[in-house]
């Protein structure tokens, strides 16, 4: 059986092994398979990076990410300069639909707002500002616009979890009420958890995941 102090190695192990971060920076904490980072990086999008390296782990419960964006005095910019930089970020991607997503930016931290159509615009909005210069933080609030039965998005959630070759679609079951899906079951990692996330999100009209999957390993 995998204990804390396992589970605390393999995540110190990931952290070395993602080329984008430096893992001295980084404080690595386990509690009854809750990992806790801490420590201070360069830029928001080390934060992310690190989050994402500890999901990639087997038998993470659950992450508390309280590491600290602190930007070199060189890479720090006004608001101004921050906004002027995701409005035009956004403007030139071809994922993100013209007009639909507006940005606001308080203390270096980004706020998206707006309606798309999919959710990988959504996702794309908060991708292209993520890396930017500055940017100690993003919070998404980019709506999302129904379009399909309840009924029909949740075949289709079905369908792409069977579809997927990293998932037990015996184990999962999929609840749709409007564009609200509700995920539940059991999966053997946080990244199959992410997976079946990743499904629900695909499908168009969905516009909230509430993920009750629960991780055994």
């Amino acid at each position: 059986m995998r204990t804390d102090l396992d589970l605390m190695r393999d995540v110190t192990d990931e952290l070395k092994y993602e080329p984008s971060l430096d893992e001295k920076e980084i404080g690595v904490g386990v509690k009854d398979g809750v990992v806790t980072l801490t420590g201070k990086v360069p830029s928001y999008a080390q934060k992310f990076a690190a989050e994402r390296a500890v999901e990639r782990v087997a038998g993470v419960r659950a992450l508390a990410d309280e590491v600290e964006v602190k930007l070199p005095s060189v890479k720090t910019r006004s608001d101004t300069d921050i906004a002027l930089a995701a409005a035009n970020a956004l403007q030139w991607d071809t994922e993100v639909p013209d007009d639909k997503v507006k940005v606001k930016v308080v203390n270096g931290w980004v706020t998206l707002e707006g309606h798309v159509e999919w959710y990988f615009q959504k996702a794309a909005a908060e991708r292209v500002v993520r890396f930017l210069t500055g940017v100690k933080g993003v919070t998404n609030l980019v709506s999302l616009t129904p379009k399909v039965s309840p009924t029909d998005v949740m075949k289709k959630i079905e369908d792409a979890i069977k579809r997927s070759a990293e998932l037990d679609a015996k184990r999962i079951t999929v609840e749709a009420q409007g564009g609200k899906v509700t995920l539940r079951g059991t999966v053997r990692s946080w990244s199959e958890r992410e997976e079946a996330e990743r499904a629900a999100w695909a499908v168009s009209g969905v516009t909230a995941v509430e993920d009750r999957i629960a991780i055994k390993a």
